[in-house]
This record gives C-alpha cells, structure tokens and sequence, in this order.
C-alpha cells in the first residue's frame, strides 16, 4: 500500500492543523495540565483517564481540550474538600461532591450507585456541588459493565434559550441509558442543547464558526460566532421535544440537590437510577435477550445504499479500537495551550 494510500486509510486523515498522538502522549500531556491546574494523584487520573476515552471515541471538544475549561474555571481555584454521602439509605445517597470537579464527583457517584444495587437490587444516587462532568456514558458503560441497567441525567448551570426566550435557563443537560448485553454494553447517551457547550468553547479558542441556527448572542439575537455565544447561549435539540426533556433533566437536578450548594435550583447536579436485572429476571436472562434485540435490529431489511443498520454506541466503540491503534488527532492550538498551562502559564479559553 502507498504512503498515500494508507493515509486514506486512517480513521481521522492528517491536517496541517492538527497532531496526531498515542493514548499515552495525550495521558502524560493532559496530566501534567491538570496537576498544574491544582488537580493530581488519583483525582487527575480519574479524569484523564475520561478525556482521553472522550477522544478515542471521537469526541473532539470532551477530549483534552476539556483540561482548559477545566483550568480556567474559577470555581477550580476556589476551595474543594473530599467528596462525601451526606444523606442515605440502603437503595438511595445523596452525595456533596465538595466544589470538585464532576468527572470525579460523577465518578465516585457512580461506584457508589454500583455498590448500593448489588447490595439491594437497585439504587438512585444525587451528587450535587460540583460542574463539569464530561460524558455520561463513560460513567454509564462503567455501570454497565458490572452487569447493571442504569439511567443517568445531568443537570447543569443555565446555557440553553427556552424557545423563544432571549436568556439561558437551562443547562446543556445530557441524558443516557445503559443496557448489559452478552455482546457488551450498550449505551445511548444524548445531550438535550442543539450544541454542546464544549463544543461552544473549542469553537471560539479556535476562532471556527458555529453552525447556523444553534448559538444566540447576549442579547438573545442568531450569532455564529462562538464568543459571542459563550455570552448568550444555544437553543434546545428539536424544538418544543428537547425544551421538555431539558426541563424534566434540570427537575431532577433538584431532587439530585443542585440547589443545596448555592441556593440556585438550576445548578449542576448529577443523578443516577440503577438496577440489577437479576431482581425481575434472574439467571442471565435479561442480558441475553438484549442481545437478540441488538441482533434483531441489526438483521432489519436495508434501504438502497445503505451498508449496515447501526445501534446506538457501536460507532463510538469501533473509532475507540482504531483510535487506539492509529493515534489521536489533537489541535495544535490547544496542545500549544495545554504546554504553557502545564507550564504554569495562563491562557484565555472562555
């Protein structure tokens, strides 16, 4: 095969813009950033270990350029104390994530939800006093794989215009399942905004335009330009359909403690419902019949052109075992940032 050839080949084709890096070149980088930033040991593993699965499966804004938010957020300057259960039950805890960030409050929510169902059958765990937690579904695909069925929703701080509002009332708020099969987990994990907040922020440190009809400027006004965004704010996925899920996102928030915090009812909250399916079908059975369904829709009859019927997660997984092989293509600009944070040097990201 040609150089040539075999560059066509790749998954994510080379650009003059971009740099290409294993895992483990974007592991050191990142937590070298994320030390400087004031976040080591355990805690900035946990997180890395996240943004680096986020660029494998071919999340470019939730990837290292996340360790800029990260860095740059006040709230990551400000003072943080471990993460503790401050209420529970045998099937419930309510957890104060401590000002720390959510890719470790998250984390720690979830195994704390892991544990509770196998104990009883099944759990609903609320973290509240944190921000930023990245994926749900890395924190989903962790609970899958202990054989468990869970429901996660993250309700964040305001960035999404109800229709017709001109200010942000409504967080980003992703929502996701997660399902154990015999194949492997499956997970649909989906933000309810028309653009992702990340997104927001990589698109105006990189001085690239939003797409059409997504982002509003502070005065509620169509913008494409991403630091005029990142004043004002984006509209909801489809309409009248993603505002009413968004809504019902941020209301579990409260019941999950976003306003225990800061007396603000739409802050960042994470909650998360999981379920042992032993307890309504035990033997394996449940994982089993998940798997024929996988099968069934993947079997359905396909239209002309059309190569193969996917299931939700399965490009995400496929780009992760490529990615891992092949190198991860990185922004110069933001590897540029994360040297000179790394450093000990400021940047502006937001």
């Amino acid at each position: 095969m040609s150089k040539t050839s075999a560059a066509s080949a790749l998954l994510d084709a080379d650009h003059p813009d971009f740099l290409r890096i294993t895992p483990e070149e974007a592991t050191e980088l990142g937590q070298r950033a994320l030390e400087a930033a004031g976040y080591s040991g355990e805690d900035a593993r946990i997180t890395i270990d996240q943004l680096v699965d986020n660029s494998l499966c071919g999340y470019r804004f939730a990837g290292l350029p996340r360790v800029l938010a990260i860095a740059t957020d006040v709230k990551t300057k400000q003072p943080r104390k471990p993460v503790s259960i401050v209420r529970e039950t045998p099937v419930s805890a309510l957890v104060d994530g401590g000002n720390n960030i959510g890719y470790v409050a998250a984390y720690r929510g979830a195994e704390i939800a892991i544990q509770k169902a196998k104990a009883s059958g099944m759990a609903t765990v609320g973290v509240f006093n944190s921000y930023y937690r990245g994926r749900n579904a890395y924190f989903v695909e962790k609970i899958v794989k202990e054989g468990l069925v869970a429901f996660h929703t993250s309700a964040a701080s305001p960035r999404v215009l109800p229709p017709g509002s001109t200010k942000p009332m409504l967080g980003t708020n992703p929502i996701c399942f997660g399902f154990p099969s015999d194949n492997g987990p499956v997970v649909v994990d989906m933000g309810t905004a028309s653009f992702m907040w990340g997104e927001v922020m990589l698109h105006a440190h990189l001085g690239e335009p939003l797409p059409e009809g997504v982002g509003f400027d502070e005065q509620g006004r169509p913008s494409t330009d991403g630091k005029a965004v990142l004043k004002g704010g984006v509209a909801p996925f489809g309409g009248h359909k993603g505002y009413g899920l968004s809504f019902a996102i941020q209301a579990l928030g409260i019941l999950a403690g976003s306003h225990l915090a800061h007396g603000n009812v739409r802050d960042y909250a994470f909650h998360f419902w999981v379920v042992d399916p032993e307890i309504m079908l035990p033997g394996g059975e449940f994982p089993k019949s998940m798997s024929e369904y996988v099968k069934e829709i993947k079997d359905t009859p396909k239209q002309p052109g059309v190569d193969e019927i996917r299931i939700p997660s399965e490009r995400a997984y496929r780009e992760r075992e490529r990615r891992l092989k092949e190198g991860i293509l990185v922004d110069r600009k933001v590897v540029e940032s994360l040297k000179t944070i790394a450093a000990g040097g400021m940047i502006e990201y937001q």
